[in-house]
């Protein structure tokens, strides 16, 4: 090789991205500061990134698979929101377009950005199924799901469509993250948050590091996703730190049963053990909570053991 073919080798991997990521960047709460704040931030570190996110806010929907619309957008499931705004969320697409589309609101239809009028899980479908098949013709490097515009901490991370985004992709053995940052990220008119932007770079941190351990490889071992957790009035200097989905719960659930029926919600009054330590409901009001999640309800082998052993004259055998 010369001198000079080495120096231009050179001159455009430094130009290149190194790490350049395909990635599908979905949520449960359609268009916001937080999922703009991200796309930005991602794009402006060199990876490749198509947006797939309900119409409207789908906070709590877990893992339901429901179109609201299946030909255009109508009010329905979530006629209060598009009746308020004229169709989905910010603007992304007015009532009577297709059910599903890129967004038509100006300044984003790059062809990058795409809605679904349905639940959290089926905007992630559109995102794996059509979307990254025409932009890639395979499957997405990583889905990141969020940032969504509250924790997702505890228990009620079984009803998050922001984790249920994720556990979609991790059962089809796609590297994925849930993000979620505090409700202080939320921001309707300019969709300019300052603190969505700082989310943003700390989330892109976040994945870089992993890119840096996991060389060629994927991010994440098969069946493993992460649960990412960002406390309030974040900074740039806010730390990272190990934590686990554990026994502590930051919110109490109950039903309420007087008018107006239905779900209560309520800090938890408790204090944490010491042996609550670790519990992401805990690490996350001062430092960035990242816990292991594992993809589906099979449980560990001993688990399995147990199970075996306690019922084998019923198994017969």
């Amino acid at each position: 090789m010369t001198l000079r073919h080495a120096a231009s080798v050179l001159a455009l991997s430094l130009a290149s991205p190194a790490f350049a990521l395909n990635i599908v960047l979905t949520n449960d709460d359609g268009l916001t500061s937080n999922l703009k704040a991200l796309y930005d931030a991602l794009k402006a570190a060199g990876h490749d990134v198509v947006v797939s996110v309900p119409c409207t806010g789908q906070s709590g929907r877990g893992a339901g698979i429901v179109m609201y619309s299946t030909d255009t957008i109508v009010p329905d499931n979530d006629a209060t929101q598009i009746n308020a705004e004229g169709g989905c969320h910010n603007g992304a697409a007015a009532v009577g377009a297709p059910a599903v589309g890129p967004f038509t609101k100006a300044g984003y239809t790059n062809g990058d950005f795409n809605y679904v009028h349905g639940t959290p899980v089926m905007s992630a479908l559109y995102g794996l199924d059509v979307v990254a098949k025409r932009r890639w013709g395979k499957a997405p490097d990583v889905v990141l799901s969020g940032p969504n515009e509250g924790q997702n901490l505890g228990a009620i991370i079984n009803a998050s469509g922001t984790v249920g985004n994720a556990q979609m992709a991790g059962s089809r053995g796609i590297p994925a993250i849930a993000l979620s940052a505090d409700a202080d990220t939320t921001d309707n008119a300019a969709l300019a948050n300052p603190k969505s932007a700082v989310v943003a770079q700390l989330a892109v941190k976040l994945l870089g590091a992993l890119q840096a351990k996991a060389g060629s490889g994927p991010l994440l071992p098969q069946g493993l996703a992460l649960n990412v957790n960002f406390p309030k009035a974040i900074a740039a200097d806010t730390p990272f730190a190990f934590s686990r989905i554990g026994t502590y719960n930051a919110y109490s659930l109950v039903f309420n049963n007087a008018v107006p029926y239905g779900l209560g919600i309520s800090l938890a009054s408790a204090q944490p053990t010491a042996a609550q330590a670790e519990d992401e409901s805990i690490v996350y009001r001062t430092r960035i909570a990242v816990s292991a999640m594992q993809i589906g309800f099979e449980y560990r082998p001993a688990g399995q053991e147990w199970l075996h052993l306690r019922l084998r004259d019923v198994f017969g055998q």
